[in-house]
C-alpha cells in the first residue's frame, strides 16, 4: 500500500486516536492463529499445543534507534524481527504480535503507516502466518515501540538456556558481528558532532550497505528455531548482546564452559564476539545432531574457572549494552 502524498500527510497531533488506528489497521495482515483480531478489547489467538510463548521488547528513540538513520519502515521491521527472534530461540513458531506505540504529536501519519508496513512485511518474510493482532496507542515526547510476541511450541518442550551438556557441539545460525559493523559505520561516518545525520549511500564502501541493513532491518533465521528444536537442540538463545556475553549466559545457565574455535568466527572475530544486535541463534546439539542452517563454532566442556574460552583462552569482551554503547544525542 503506497504512502500518503505529501499534501495529504497530517501530523498525528491533528488526528484522533481512531483515525490513526484505522490508518494503521488498514495496513495489517491476517494471522493464521488469530481467532479474533483487532477491534475488540483484546484479540484471541489459538494455542494448538496448549502452551504459549510470550516475550516483550521495547525500542526507545535514543538508546535503541535514531530517526535520522531509521525510517518508519525500518523501525517497524526491526521491532518485529527482534521479538520474533526471541520466540524462535525457545524453539517456537511466532503466531502474533501486540504493538504499543507512544508517539510524538509532530510525527506525520505517513510515518506510522510505514511503521505498520514494516511490521507486516517482516512478519510475512520472517514468520509467515504471524501478524499484528492488537496493541495500544498513546502520546509521548519520546517515540517508543513496545512489542509483545506470542508463539506456539507445536507440542514440543521449550528449548531453554540451561540444557547444554558436556560433549555437545556449539553452533550458530545467522550472522555474527555484521550488525555491529553497521552501527560502527553509522557512528563513525554519519554524525555532525554528536548529532546523527541521514545516511549518504554514496559514502558506503564494499559490504557496508549489507551491514547497515543488518543493523537497521535485521533478518534473523526465525524458521530455524523450530528446526533446531526438532533436531534435538539441548539449549538455545537469541544472540542480541554479542556472542561473548550471550555465550557466557548460556554457559552459566547450563553450568558448563563454552569453548569456541576462533577460526570459525569470520574475518573479524573480535567484532563477532563483542558486537550486538545480531539476533543469530546460538544453540547446542548432541554430537552428530546438527541440522541444516547451523554451523559449528565450538564445543561444550566441563565447567572451569571461565564460562567462555576462545582457542583455549579467556576473552576480555563485555558485550553490547545500548545504554553504554549508544550516546545521548538526539537525531
Amino acid at each position: 500500500m503506497p504512502s500518503r502524498p505529501d499534501h495529504d500527510d497530517p501530523r498525528l497531533g491533528d488526528l484522533s486516536e481512531g483515525e490513526i488506528l484505522r490508518a494503521i489497521l488498514a495496513r495489517t495482515a491476517a494471522a493464521s492463529h488469530t481467532l479474533l483480531g483487532p477491534g475488540d478489547d483484546a484479540a484471541v489467538v489459538a494455542a494448538p499445543s496448549g502452551s504459549v510463548i510470550a516475550t516483550t521488547d521495547t525500542l526507545v528513540h535514543g538508546p535503541d534507534f535514531r530517526l535520522a538513520w531509521s525510517s518508519g519502515y525500518d523501525l517497524g521491521w526491526k521491532s518485529a524481527a527482534v521479538n520474533l527472534a526471541d520466540v524462535a530461540a525457545m524453539g517456537g513458531r511466532p503466531t502474533a504480535l501486540l504493538v504499543a506505540l507512544a508517539v510524538p504529536r509532530d510525527l506525520h501519519l505517513s510515518f506510522v503507516e510505514r511503521l505498520a508496513d514494516g511490521f507486516r512485511d517482516a512478519c510475512q518474510s520472517l514468520a509467515p502466518g504471524c501478524a499484528v493482532v492488537g496493541g495500544d496507542l498513546t502520546v509521548s515526547a519520546v517515540l517508543t515501540v513496545a512489542v509483545t510476541a506470542l508463539g506456539d511450541l507445536e507440542g514440543r518442550a521449550p528449548v531453554t538456556r540451561s540444557g547444554a551438556s558436556v560433549g555437545d557441539v556449539v553452533a550458530v545460525a545467522g550472522e555474527l558481528g555484521h550488525a555491529a559493523l553497521g552501527l560502527a559505520v553509522l557512528f563513525g561516518r554519519f554524525r555532525d558532532g554528536d548529532v546523527p545525520v541521514p545516511v549518504d549511500v554514496s559514502r558506503l564502501g564494499e559490504g557496508e550497505s549489507s551491514a547497515l541493513a543488518a543493523q537497521l532491518r535485521p533478518s534473523p533465521p526465525i524458521g530455524l528455531g523450530p528446526v533446531a528444536a526438532v533436531a534435538g537442540a539441548t539449549a538455545m538463545m537469541d544472540v542480541s548482546d554479542g556472542l561473548a556475553l550471550d555465550a557466557r549466559r548460556l554457559a552459566a545457565a547450563s553450568e558448563v564452559t563454552i569453548a569456541l574455535d576462533g577460526s570459525t568466527l569470520g574475518r573479524d572475530p573480535q567484532r563477532a564476539l563483542a558486537g550486538g544486535e545480531d539476533h543469530a541463534l546460538l544453540a547446542t546439539f548432541p554430537a552428530g545432531g546438527l541440522p541444516p542452517g547451523f554451523r559449528i563454532i565450538g564445543t561444550v566442556i566441563a565447567r572451569g574457572d571461565e564460562a567462555l574460552l576462545v582457542d583455549g583462552a579467556p576473552v576480555d569482551v563485555s558485550g553490547w549494552d545500548p545504554y553504554r554503547d549508544w550516546d545521548s544525542a538526539s537525531g
